[in-house]
């Protein structure tokens, strides 16, 4: 398993209604398939962000959304960044996404992290808790579904979750992988050295040689090559053929959520220019500090076909 070039998927906000939001998806999953982007990825939430939009925006249920795009595709990985531990039962989860790997013929990723939009958690009725409450959650939920991917049966009596001898078939492989997602050089890091195949940073960029640093400390300790642990970095990417495009679709996003262009170009969160510019910027601020693929979302024109494959053939140089 590896993410090199992932395109997520966090909006689904498009012209047309509700009957169009999955076709768009459809189609960009597609494009993407096509045009070079090894795997797809949908956000695990059931409100649109705080950084995107209004919570009463359009919000597909992830699994159900990734269920339907593995019946319009045909090679591509598809995985959420990342599924939120607090929502599921731990050996449900392990269920939902064995059950995606069958049905895509073996191309699921289960990506998983603690759980953190609070709004989400009161109003549908989860336990939100406090930030060591969702990590030792996190912890106990990753004892059962590790062993369960791998065809194992857990069994665990802990503090908040438990297991019995847990039965996970059919499966069509037993290295199912785990992507952790989050920035904690303590926590998430050492369940990622612990755990998983993959993990996606979360930080702003020059935060990135630090957070390398850490992981490759978690790892020692943990006695585990950090060269087979992969790592990956979600960018906000506003592309366009000219400059002046790309900064409108910036300004116009910036504007609909009351931000201040200023502050929001300052945060270096976001990739901003044309093709040649953004794979410069992404290069420079993610692939050289020694990060090892890139998944980009792109809120403002993603969905217009043909601007998924003007970004792939602008960044497949950098991973290939």
């Amino acid at each position: 398993m590896t993410i090199r070039l992932g395109y997520q998927i966090p909006n689904f906000t498009y012209p047309g209604g509700p009957e169009a939001i999955f076709p768009t998806v459809a189609a960009q999953a597609r494009e993407a398939e096509a045009s070079g982007f090894d795997t797809v990825l949908v956000m695990d939430h059931f409100y649109q962000l705080p950084g995107i939009g209004d919570p009463e925006e359009p919000m597909l249920e992830a699994y159900t959304a990734l269920g339907a795009l593995a019946g319009v595709t045909e090679k591509v990985q598809l995985s959420t960044l990342v599924t939120g531990n607090t929502y599921r039962n731990p050996a449900m989860l392990a269920k939902t996404v064995t059950t995606l790997d069958v049905v895509s013929g073996g191309r699921a990723v289960l990506g998983i992290g603690a759980g953190w939009y609070e709004l989400e958690h009161d109003q549908m009725g989860y336990e939100f808790g406090t930030f060591t409450d969702r990590f030792e959650r996190l912890g106990e939920a990753l004892q059962i579904i590790e062993p369960m991917l791998r065809g194992e049966r857990p069994s665990l009596q802990g503090k908040r979750y438990t297991a019995a001898d847990t039965l996970n078939e059919p499966r069509v492989r037993d290295t199912l992988p785990i992507m952790l997602g989050g920035a904690g050089e303590r926590k998430t890091f050492r369940f990622a050295a612990q755990y998983a195949d993959h993990l996606n940073i979360i930080c702003a960029p020059d935060e990135l040689p630090r957070k390398l640093d850490a992981l490759a400390q978690r790892c020692d300790e943990l006695g585990r090559d950090r060269s087979t642990l992969a790592t990956s970095y979600l960018a906000s990417v506003w592309m366009a053929e000219t400059t002046d495009e790309a900064r409108a679709l910036q300004e116009t996003q910036a504007r609909k959520l009351g931000l201040d262009i200023e502050q929001v170009r300052a945060s270096g969160r976001q990739f901003v220019g044309t093709p040649d510019e953004v794979a410069g910027q992404l290069k420079e601020k993610v692939l050289d500090p020694g990060v090892d693929g890139i998944i980009i979302n792109m809120i403002g024109n993603g969905h217009v076909p043909g601007v998924v494959t003007m970004a792939a053939e602008a960044l497949k140089p950098l991973v290939a």
